[in-house]
């Protein structure tokens, strides 16, 4: 086929062979022919869209109107503008997060694939609702618990967090959503761990935004990896101090210190921490985004030791920052129920919650090292310095995924983990009792030996 150098030429050709057709004389009219292509199939994601000069030529109007077109499709978080490199259609929206792990039957199989605590370390919520007789609250009241306030700035300022201002929420990823949404528009790219959490991953492609791995080890996000992000223009940055799931990473102090060096260049990123694990993470806390020059924000939730079903979070962060967020807040929900806060004021202030943290947090620990070391004898690397989880490289996750589950034990793949980073497996320990430890070893072993012949050869 001989090349054209016409350009209004091109373009009218190309929608000729993809089979679509992008018409209209008025912003709303191209914007709604785009849209069909999409819904129809004919502009998959990724697909880029004519430039502005060149739509308007081949449409015939003025070129502010395709502009006008394009702003209308990205607001609508459909295409995703890309500055010189053009408009791109946006990534499609999940309807659901991916699944973790496989379904089995429960019967014979371990799950070892669901994240979560395990039950018998959080504290019984039943005495505590049967005796909690919390006032009833209306409108036109504080949204927050005076008490819960002072509990939220006791946790953080043990850690020497004393600046900032306090937010509370409906959950690490209520509030990490509410972040993005309120700094971010859809099409702007969001630095993030890779691999990193499945539900983050999926909440930013969900809300039109791009994700841009960032490649980590045991000691947290790689400099050089860090640096190559920031200079894709990054709008914001997601981290997760300790307990990263799936990897168990632990951001140290020195890596911390070489990451927020490069963020002081770039004010204009807003830097959000998602700290879920808190006093079980069997690690130090350490920050990069705590009282930096810029935009940042502490997450911190209380699902992981007082029980995923208290839906509540604390926020800490520049006092722009969270007095948007709690703007936002206002004009939906306005305020996380009182009964939850109430629940969390009574557990927080019983020391027996606190003893069972504690134990919850050496328990968990000897888990997860036990597991690293069989497989360390096994010769299977692994990783999962602290948290709840162990990420183990593999050749391929599929056929890992299904020996395991034959042999009785369910773990996670990690495609919905990874954006570009090489496959493993996550295997949540936190409920794997010690007395299976090796032969959950043994049995990855067995499954590893084929390929790692294959892989040999």
């Amino acid at each position: 086929m001989k090349w054209l150098t016409n350009i209004s030429t091109y373009v009218k050709v190309s929608f000729v062979m993809g089979h679509y057709n992008i018409s209209g004389t008025t912003a709303v009219k191209l914007a709604e022919s785009v849209e069909a292509a999409i819904d129809a199939g004919h502009l998959p994601p990724g697909q880029r869209l004519p430039a502005i000069r060149a739509l308007a030529q081949q449409v015939r109007v003025n070129r502010n109107t395709v502009t006008a077109a394009y702003q209308r499709l990205a607001a609508a978080g459909l295409v995703i503008s890309d500055g010189r490199r053009g408009t791109r259609v946006a990534a499609a929206a999940p309807a659901i997060v991916p699944a973790l792990g496989v379904t089995a039957p429960a019967s014979h199989v371990r799950r070892l694939d669901v994240g979560g605590p395990d039950p018998q370390f959080l504290p019984a919520l039943g005495p505590v609702l049967s005796e909690l007789m919390p006032p009833l609250h209306t409108y036109g009241e504080e949204t927050n618990l005076p008490e819960l306030l002072d509990i939220g700035h006791a946790y953080f300022g043990g850690d020497g967090y004393t600046q900032g201002r306090l937010a509370v929420v409906g959950g690490a990823l209520d509030g990490l959503e509410r972040l993005l949404r309120i700094h971010l528009r859809p099409g702007d790219r969001v630095g993030m761990e890779d691999p990193g959490f499945l539900a983050g991953v999926a909440l930013v492609r969900s809300m039109g935004f791009t994700p841009v791995p960032i490649a980590m080890d045991e000691d947290g996000p790689l400099p050089d990896a860090f640096a190559s992000a920031l200079r894709q223009h990054v709008r914001a940055v997601i981290l997760t101090p300790r307990a990263q799931n799936p990897t168990g990473a632990v951001i140290s102090a020195s890596r911390a210190n070489a990451l927020r060096q490069q963020l002081d260049e770039h004010p204009e990123i807003l830097v959000i921490e998602d700290d879920h694990a808190g006093p079980i993470a069997d690690a130090p806390a350490v920050s990069v985004a705590y009282n930096r020059a810029g935009s940042w924000a502490i997450l911190r939730s209380v699902a992981k030791f007082l029980g995923p079903d208290l839906r509540l979070g604390f926020v800490l962060g520049d006092k722009v920052t969270v007095a948007r967020l709690e703007g936002q807040m206002a004009l939906g929900v306005r305020w996380v129920s009182h009964i939850l806060q109430h629940t969390v004021v009574r557990l927080w202030n019983d020391p027996a919650t606190h003893e069972l943290m504690a134990s919850a947090a050496r328990t968990y620990a000897d888990r997860r090292n036990a597991l690293l070391d069989a497989l360390a004898e096994r010769e299977i690397p692994a990783v999962g310095p602290s948290g709840l989880n162990v990420w183990v490289p593999v050749p391929s996750e599929i056929s890992i995924v299904q020996a395991l589950l034959e042999k009785g034990w369910a773990v996670a793949p990690g495609e919905g983990f990874r954006i570009n980073s090489a496959p493993g497996i996550r295997i949540m320990t936190a409920r794997l009792e010690l007395v299976e430890v090796d032969r959950f070893a043994d049995d990855l072993a067995q499954a590893l030996s084929p390929i790692r012949f294959v892989s040999q050869v």
